[in-house]
């Protein structure tokens, strides 16, 4: 609230008839005001939370926690860094380079383009290289995630003519070679990253797609979304793709997210055949979309965990898949034996169900273990909202009454804040 807005309030009051005893209190009541404001702008900062929501990949609790060495590269980085300069020649260099021969040797591709976001992604590639032309999809992929992005208005922003191929439960290869003419210049095959389709169900591989796209004179482009980089063990039993396995099956591009199964910050990846790169690269829209270098330090430093081989010792999100029953149930119980004692809340450790989230690995749940935290004065949604309005803030879910602390999506790191917050209540 601006002064001049507090002092207009102020006068408002003063005409309605609220007494105001003196010209000290009047001047208090305005500061109050200004102080209250500024609480409010600081609580809606994007400041630390802790996630007990259960979702891992949690949007709108910021997706992948990042490792320590990309929260170390992000520091080093805010400053000057070295982003768009090469330091062998000297000479000017593209945005992105850092993770140019990380991505190569990782998945295989023969060039890479980071953007902003994976969406980002989608619209570059149909923008630059499909503008004016068909390009054949899926009806069954025709996706819209959160925050309205619809797939159909992408391809209209884009300028690229949609062709619906098979139905929304069935789409067989017969569907895309029938449809392929001479206004066709792709194939977009799209994962269903935040739904599934069950039952009754026919899919044709990326293999065969980019079979038939080579055979027919026209692209591949895989979106993988979830961006898995290649198979690991501790992603295997979501059967959710990635990026080495669509290069080998012969995709021309790939794309797919940052802050997702990478475990990444948010970033657009696109990975694939060097001649297409190199013309993403130089298009008007690489430019309006391209990545900072906040995240670009991220980016790197989180890929050159991937090819240490070190992600399930380093990667938060991998450590939350790996958490056993056993060990969270430890949890609990100590976080419980530290609190009881001290506090009117009534905590018990319950059998709980997490997920993956961030449009990743949809339909799998996780077997999980949740503190459920109840007071006998305070409703469930009021205490949610005093544990969320602390600093930091503890997001849980409200279940059968109770405030559901569910400990897979917690860093062991933060149990010590957990107990803090339950002795205090804020």
């Amino acid at each position: 609230m601006k002064l001049v807005t507090a002092i207009d309030r102020l006068r408002q009051q003063l005409a309605a008839g609220v007494p105001v005893v003196s010209r000290a209190d009047a001047g208090n009541l305005v500061i109050r005001w200004l102080v209250a404001d500024m609480d409010r702008f600081l609580l809606q900062a994007p400041r630390r939370v802790i996630n007990a929501t259960g979702v891992l990949l949690h949007t709108g609790l910021g997706r992948a926690p990042l490792a320590d060495a990309a929260r170390l590269a992000m520091s080093d980085a805010a400053g000057t860094c070295l982003l768009e300069a090469d330091p062998d020649s000297g000479e000017r260099s593209y945005r992105g380079f850092q993770t140019d021969d990380l991505l190569r040797s990782i998945t295989g591709c023969e060039g890479s383009l980071i953007v902003n976001n994976n969406a980002g992604a989608t619209l570059l590639v149909l923008q630059a290289l499909c503008h004016g032309r068909e390009v054949l999809i899926s009806r069954g992929q025709l996706v819209e995630i959160g925050g309205s992005f619809r797939l159909p208005e992408i391809f209209q922003t884009a300028g690229v003519i949609l062709r619906e191929v098979g139905t929304t439960n069935r789409t067989h290869l017969r569907d895309y070679e029938s449809a392929i003419s001479d206004r066709a210049v792709a194939i977009l095959r799209v994962h269903a990253s935040n739904f599934r389709i069950v039952g009754f169900t026919t899919e044709p591989s990326t293999m065969e797609l980019a079979g038939l796209a080579q055979a027919r004179g026209v692209m591949m482009f895989d979106d993988i979304g979830s961006g898995q980089l290649f198979p690991a063990p501790v992603l295997q039993a979501f059967q959710e793709p990635d990026f080495r396995t669509s290069i080998e099956q012969g995709a021309d591009l790939v794309l797919g997210s940052g802050d997702k199964l990478m475990g990444g910050p948010q970033a657009g990846i696109i990975a694939g055949r060097a001649p297409l790169i190199s013309i993403l690269r130089h298009h008007p829209l690489a430019r309006c979309l391209r990545i900072d270098k906040i995240s670009l330090a991220a980016l790197h430093a989180t890929l050159m965990i991937h090819a240490r081989g070190e992600a399930f010792s380093e990667l938060p999100l991998y450590q939350m898949l790996q958490a056993d029953i056993a060990t969270l149930t430890a949890r609990a119980e100590s976080i419980i034996e530290q609190t009881l004692a001290s506090t009117e809340l009534t905590l018990e450790v319950v059998a709980s169900v997490a997920e993956v989230g961030g449009g990743s690995c949809a339909g799998h749940q996780l077997p999980s273990i949740a503190i459920a935290v109840r007071s006998p004065n305070t409703q469930p949604q009021l205490l949610a909202r005093i544990l969320r309005m602390g600093v930091p803030g503890v997001w849980g879910r409200i279940e059968e009454g109770a405030v559901l602390l569910d400990l897979r999506s917690v860093n062991p790191a933060d149990d010590q804040v957990l107990v803090q917050k339950l002795l205090h209540g804020r």
